[in-house]
C-alpha cells in the first residue's frame, strides 16, 4: 500500500506542540488517509449511515409530533382548567358527564367562567346524494368565546344564523371545495357553509365543523345535557393548581379536573404508552440506531482487518492502543458527520412533504436536529468501541 500513513511526515510535531495533541493530529490524518484510501467502501459506509440516520429523523419526528397532534386543537382553545368525564381518553374519545358539574364549578371561588363543548361524529354529503363521508361536529356558544382565533371570532355572527356552519379549511380535499354558501348535508339536514377556520384537525378526523349550540343540537339531535368539555376560566390572580385542587374536593368522582400542563402530560402518555404509537416510533426509532451502529462497526471492523500489518507498525514504533482506538473513534465520527448533513437535508425535506399530505405538526427544529446529531455522534463512538476489539490482533510478533 504505496505511502498510506507517511510516517516521516507524521513523526515531525512542532516542539511546543504537547505530545497528545500531537497524538490526536496524526490520529485524525490516519483516520482520513484510512477512508479516503477506499473510496469505494466508504461510499456504501456513507449510504448505510446516511439511511440510518435518516430514519432516526422519520422515527423521531413522529414519535414527538404524534401527542403534539392530539394537543393541536386544544391549543387555540381558551381555558385555565379543563373538565372532562372520569372516562375520557383522549380528545377524540372525551365521553360525557352531567352539565350540573359546570354549574357547581363555577362557584368555586377563583372561577370566572365555564363554558361547555359537545363533540359529535356526523356524515357529510353533497344534497344530491353521493359518498357519505365521516366529519367531526364541535357545538359551542360563540358568546363564551371557547376559540382563540381571529376568523371564529370575526365569523361569530354567521355562527349563530340557523343552519350554518364554519368549515376548518385543514379539512381534507375529498370533501369538495369548502367555499363560502355551498349546501351540504351533515346527518340528512341540509347546511350551508357560511366561512371558514383555521385551527387543524389532528385526531379528530379528516375533516372538522364548527356550529353554534343550537345548530349542533339540530344536526345531532342532542339535548343541552351531557356536555363533552368544560372550558374553566380562572381569575387573573388564581393559582391554576389550587382551584383545581378545590374543584377535584367539591365535585363528584364522575368528572377530572386537567390544569394544562396535566392535560399535555396526559395526551402525551396516553399516545405514547396506550396506542400502538409509542411502541412503532419508538421500536422504529430503536431499530434506526441499531442498523447504524451495525453498519458502522462492519465498516470499522472491516478497515481493521484489511489494515492489520500498518496498525501493527504503528504499534511496533510507540503507538498505544489508546492511540490506535483514537484513530477508529475518529474516523466513525467522519463518517457520521459526513451522511448527517444530507440526511438533515432529506429531513427536512420529508418532514414538510408529511406535514402536507397528514396535518401532523413534525418540526424541524434547532432542538430536535441538536438531539439527533448527539444521539448519531453516540452511535458512532459506540461502534468504534465495539470494533476496536480487532486491534488486539495487530501484534507485530505475530504478523512480522
Amino acid at each position: 500500500m504505496p505511502e498510506l500513513f507517511e510516517f516521516e511526515k507524521l513523526e515531525a510535531p512542532a516542539a511546543r506542540r504537547s505530545v497528545t495533541v500531537r497524538r490526536l493530529r496524526v490520529s485524525a490524518h490516519l483516520a482520513w488517509r484510512i477512508l479516503t484510501h477506499e473510496k469505494g467502501r466508504t461510499a456504501l459506509a456513507l449510504v448505510g449511515v446516511f439511511i440510518a440516520i435518516l430514519l432516526v429523523f422519520i422515527e423521531l419526528g413522529f414519535f414527538v409530533a404524534v401527542p403534539q397532534g392530539g394537543m393541536l386543537v386544544y391549543g387555540h382553545m381558551r381555558f385555565d382548567l379543563l373538565l372532562v368525564s372520569s372516562d375520557y381518553q383522549f380528545q377524540a374519545q372525551p365521553w360525557q358527564f352531567p352539565l350540573a358539574r359546570l354549574t357547581d364549578a363555577k362557584s368555586v371561588a377563583g372561577v370566572t367562567r365555564v363554558t361547555p363543548i359537545y363533540f359529535a361524529g356526523g356524515t357529510w354529503q353533497d344534497p344530491g346524494g353521493g359518498v357519505k363521508l365521516d366529519v367531526f361536529l364541535i357545538g359551542c356558544d360563540p358568546n363564551g368565546q371557547p376559540f382563540r382565533d381571529g376568523d371564529i371570532e370575526r365569523q361569530q355572527n354567521m355562527l349563530a344564523e340557523t343552519d350554518t356552519v364554519l368549515v376548518d379549511d385543514q379539512t381534507r380535499s375529498i370533501f369538495g371545495p369548502l367555499t363560502t354558501g355551498r349546501k351540504i348535508d351533515l346527518d340528512g339536514r341540509q347546511m350551508t357553509i357560511g366561512g371558514r377556520y383555521r385551527l387543524g384537525t389532528g385526531f379528530l378526523g379528516i375533516g372538522v365543523v364548527l356550529m353554534d349550540e343550537a345548530n349542533f343540537f339540530r344536526v345531532t339531535h342532542r339535548r343541552q345535557d351531557p356536555v363533552n368539555l368544560g372550558l374553566i376560566t380562572l381569575a387573573p390572580d388564581a393559582d391554576p393548581a389550587k382551584v383545581a385542587t378545590a374543584l377535584r374536593q367539591k365535585l363528584p368522582g364522575d368528572v377530572q379536573v386537567f390544569t394544562r400542563q396535566e392535560l399535555t402530560r396526559h395526551e402525551d402518555s396516553y399516545w405514547t404508552t396506550r396506542t400502538s404509537v409509542g411502541l412503532i416510533f419508538g421500536s422504529g426509532l430503536l431499530v434506526s440506531l441499531i442498523v447504524g451502529i451495525m453498519v458502522l462497526y462492519q465498516t470499522l471492523a472491516t478497515q481493521i482487518s484489511r489494515h492489520l500489518p500498518e496498525f501493527a507498525t504503528l504499534k511496533a514504533i510507540g503507538y498505544g492502543d489508546a492511540s490506535l482506538a483514537a484513530v477508529v473513534v475518529i474516523e466513525s465520527a467522519i463518517v457520521v458527520v459526513a451522511a448527517f448533513v444530507p440526511a438533515a437535508i432529506a429531513a427536512f425535506v420529508i418532514y414538510g412533504v408529511i406535514r402536507a399530505q397528514t396535518l401532523l405538526p413534525l418540526a424541524f427544529s434547532p432542538a430536535n436536529v441538536a438531539g439527533v446529531l448527539a444521539t448519531v455522534l453516540i452511535m458512532s463512538v459506540g461502534s468504534a468501541l465495539l470494533s476496536v476489539g480487532n486491534l488486539r490482533r495487530a501484534d507485530p510478533a505475530e504478523i512480522f
